[in-house]
């Protein structure tokens, strides 16, 4: 890997990683207050409206951003195409969902579904007006753009979240936080962006990019639908309550394996998209990428289910205790993640989307059997099984990004077996500290220092090449930030 990618890389990963610290870091913070102050019951009507939120922003976006970030010559009528495609379409899924409000309302069986429904589906139109902004920024690798409107929009909408709690509007200060969050960030990314939009659509473009979007727009809205459709199991056969528990077990797994999976997708594909050309360069780099990733996640998964019990008691209180065996097993499921999300980035640099659209269904077939069970048995064999669909959706997305490289399934297991390694050794003894009969407080403080020494040490002394890889990068972020200072 060339100096100039490497620097680029460790730019990115910092600020990317920086962002989504500030980002999701804040939000989850302001999550732990709320927790204290709003019942599982008010955490469940939201989490049913995400739902839909998360559907129709897939659908909005429509596989055009990352069309863009590939195209390497992208001009501006490529931007003001899209931008007006995204925006007409999110005024359509709004009256579409502003419509549907009592209908979902039904379905679920909650009336003050209608009235959240409305307002927080507003969200839909607000992040359409960003969305080439933070494309641009993607393309560039301008993550420290992203990290400043990031801490504002978070921070701001945590106090609106938190003093609309305060005041007593229970499940409203949600739908504030949420609101207000989207509007800030969307606001911001205007202001601090050079781009702005003009009355350009050029049916060429969209053509050219819809031709490679249209696939990854099914493939994004097959996978959002099957996401979410764990929660529209739990809130339709169970109770707004359970949904609340899962919904939380969720966000905490979120914080460390959707975060470092977004970090990595947001920096991986433009990058290597720039080298997709040198096969051997492309290959060095994504070797690496998947070594260093995946000792992040194993290590920080596993973890995650090692403190689980004892985090979740200590920050949130003994009435979400029902979430820790959901977190645990979500854990198992989500530490793959990050290398779903490489082994896709590959087909997408390859240009191959229709492969992409491929896996996805045949992926989303063999995920029929734990919502069969989550239906029919109960909400802990539809996690269990879902754990078990994640190592066959893995072996599918080897199969078949492996070959553009020459790099087999064996040789990816072969590169990640020992960071597996490292985590689960580290996993094990720090889950037994569990049954320590000491303070929560102290417990959770006490398994996160001997985890991380026993993380380090085990690395120092087997002289793990992806653990020097991240303290390297570790070091070079440092390194830069004291230098501005």
């Amino acid at each position: 890997m060339s100096e100039t990618i490497r620097n680029k890389t460790i730019k990115g990963v910092g600020w990317s990683f920086a962002d989504n610290i500030f980002n999701q870091g804040i939000t989850f913070l302001v999550g732990l207050i709320l927790a204290r102050l709003l019942t599982p019951e008010e955490y469940g009507l939201i989490g049913i409206i995400t739902i839909f939120i998360a559907i129709f922003n897939s659908i909005v976006d429509s596989g055009f951003s990352n069309a863009l970030i590939r195209k390497k010559d992208a001009k501006d009528i490529d931007y003001n195409t899209v931008f007006i495609t995204n925006l007409v379409l999110s005024f359509v899924l709004f009256g579409v969902l502003f419509i549907s409000a009592p209908a979902i309302s039904k379905l679920f069986n909650h009336s003050q579904l209608i009235p959240l429904l409305r307002v927080m589906g507003l969200i839909v139109i607000i992040n359409s007006f960003a969305i080439i902004q933070r494309t641009i920024l993607v393309k560039k690798v301008d993550f420290k753009t992203q990290t400043k409107v990031s801490l504002i929009s978070s921070v701001s909408s945590g106090v609106v979240g938190i003093t609309m709690a305060i005041s007593g509007l229970g499940v409203w200060s949600l739908v504030g936080q949420q609101v207000s969050k989207q509007f800030l960030n969307s606001f911001f990314l205007w202001i601090f962006s050079n781009w702005y939009p003009k009355v350009q659509f050029s049916f060429q473009s969209f053509k050219e990019l819809f031709s490679f979007g249209w696939k990854l727009l099914v493939s994004g809205l097959i996978d959002t639908l099957w996401r979410e459709i764990y929660q529209v199991v739990i809130g339709k056969c169970y109770t707004p309550v359970a949904l609340g528990q899962y919904t939380r077990a969720q966000q905490f797994a979120s914080i460390c394996s959707s975060n470092l999976t977004s970090v990595v997708q947001r920096v991986s594909f433009p990058i290597l998209s720039s080298v997709r050309d040198d096969r051997e360069k492309l290959k060095y780099g994504y070797k690496r990428i998947i070594k260093v990733t995946m000792l992040v996640s194993f290590v920080l998964m596993l973890g995650l289910a090692a403190v689980a019990k004892s985090m979740v008691i200590f920050l949130i209180g003994e009435q979400w205790l029902p979430c820790v065996p959901y977190l645990q097993i979500i854990c198992m499921q989500m530490m793959l993640y990050p290398l779903h999300s490489l082994n896709l980035n590959m087909l997408q640099v390859q240009g191959r989307s229709d492969l992409f659209l491929k896996l996805e269904i045949i992926k989303k077939i063999v995920a029929i059997g734990p919502l069969l069970l989550g239906i029919f048995v109960n909400i802990y064999w539809m996690l269990g099984s879902s754990v078990v669909t994640g190592f066959i959706a893995y072996y599918l997305n080897a199969y078949y990004s492996g070959p553009f490289l020459n790099y087999s399934i064996k040789e990816q297991v072969n590169d990640i077996m020992p960071s597996f390694g490292v985590a689960i050794t580290m996993a094990i003894p720090v889950f037994f500290m569990s049954f320590i009969p000491i303070n929560h407080f102290a417990l959770f403080s006490l398994q996160i220092v001997i985890g991380a020494i026993l993380t380090i040490g085990i690395c120092e002394i087997i002289k793990l090449p992806e653990y020097f890889e991240v303290k390297d990068i570790a070091i070079s972020i440092v390194k830069k930030i004291l230098k501005r200072k």
